[in-house]
């Protein structure tokens, strides 16, 4: 009885905290926030950080600025967060830089930063730290982009181009990290400089990630990457090389209607089994980030429809 309560909670939170994030994405702040707290109430601190990370920006864009920093306060003192480039560039919580609680902040996620890196390759972290700013800077900017000029706009393209500039500044920098000395793990460059790697040659063209994809599954193998990370890297190069995905990360968007939809999938009937095994969470929460329903059956027969439109 207890494992079976202890499921039921635990599914009552994933539930909450995909409601919490939908209504993030619709600009619905205020409800967002309230709807990850109902779900912390049932999490019996089971909660992950970036849940409450996710949390405090809610309550940031509802101006709400104590609760923003209740969660912040949490995650920097309970969870050890460490993100110091994330958190001091994430527009969503500018509405408590005049707060002195963020200069306390900044500081504590700073020292645990420092903490972690103790053993650290230090000259590198900083290197990939400089790459991870960059990558996530001005793909951060698309959104707000789109939402003032359109996703076909000049300004789009110009910005699109900007991107590709900057990625491949960023992979000459990672191939030779590479190619020098392997995919590194967390050891030596910490949860960030071992996430940019990936990111960069996920952004790369389709011939660099075939040359990575190799080293990547062995890193897998040996606890020096992630295997959620290598699912959406197996899916990206599938789907370029005309192939199904297999874990369902990759989501199209329709040129015409603008609607967002899931690529090509290997074998539906079986896929929440796959990215368990890999660390994903079910495809139904995944793709209700794009506003998608996921029904299997209905998904099997737009299959051969879906696959034209990736041509």
């Amino acid at each position: 009885m207890i494992n079976l309560s202890f499921g039921q909670e635990n599914e009552k939170y994933s539930e909450l905290i995909n409601e919490g994030w939908k209504l993030y994405q619709t600009k619905e702040y205020l409800k967002s926030a309230e709807k990850y707290s109902e779900a912390f109430n049932v999490s019996k601190g089971e909660e992950k950080s970036s849940d409450r990370y996710n949390a405090a920006c809610s309550w940031a864009l509802a101006n709400k600025i104590d609760s923003s920093f209740i969660q912040l306060f949490k995650i920097v003192k309970y969870h050890n967060y460490t993100n110091y480039n994330h958190i001091t560039t994430d527009t969503d919580l500018t509405n408590l830089y005049s707060d002195k609680r963020w200069g306390e902040i900044v500081e504590l996620v700073k020292a645990n930063k420092e903490k972690e890196e103790e053993n650290y390759d230090k000259p590198l972290v900083s290197i990939l730290d400089t790459i991870y700013k960059v990558d996530q800077t001005y793909r951060r900017q698309i959104k707000g982009i789109e939402e003032k000029y359109g996703r076909e706009s000049e300004e789009m393209k110009i910005h699109f181009k900007l991107i590709l500039e900057k990625d491949s500044i960023n992979l000459i920098k990672v191939q030779k990290i590479l190619d020098e000395r392997g995919w590194l793990g967390t050891d030596l460059i910490g949860s960030q400089g071992n996430s940019t790697l990936f990111l960069v040659i996920q952004h790369s063209p389709l011939e660099v990630q075939e040359k990575y994809l190799p080293m990547m599954r062995e890193a897998v193998k040996k606890g020096n990457a992630r295997a959620r990370s290598l699912a959406l890297l197996e899916d990206r190069v599938a789907l370029r090389k005309g192939e199904r995905q297999i874990y369902g990360s990759q989501i199209g968007r329709d040129q015409v209607t603008g609607e967002y939809y899931i690529s090509p999938l290997k074998d539906p009937d079986n896929v929440d089994k796959r990215r368990s095994e890999v660390g994903l969470g079910k495809l139904e929460n995944y793709v209700s980030h794009w506003g998608i329903t996921w029904n299997i059956e209905k998904y099997k027969i737009q299959l051969l429809e879906l696959e034209a439109k990736q041509e």
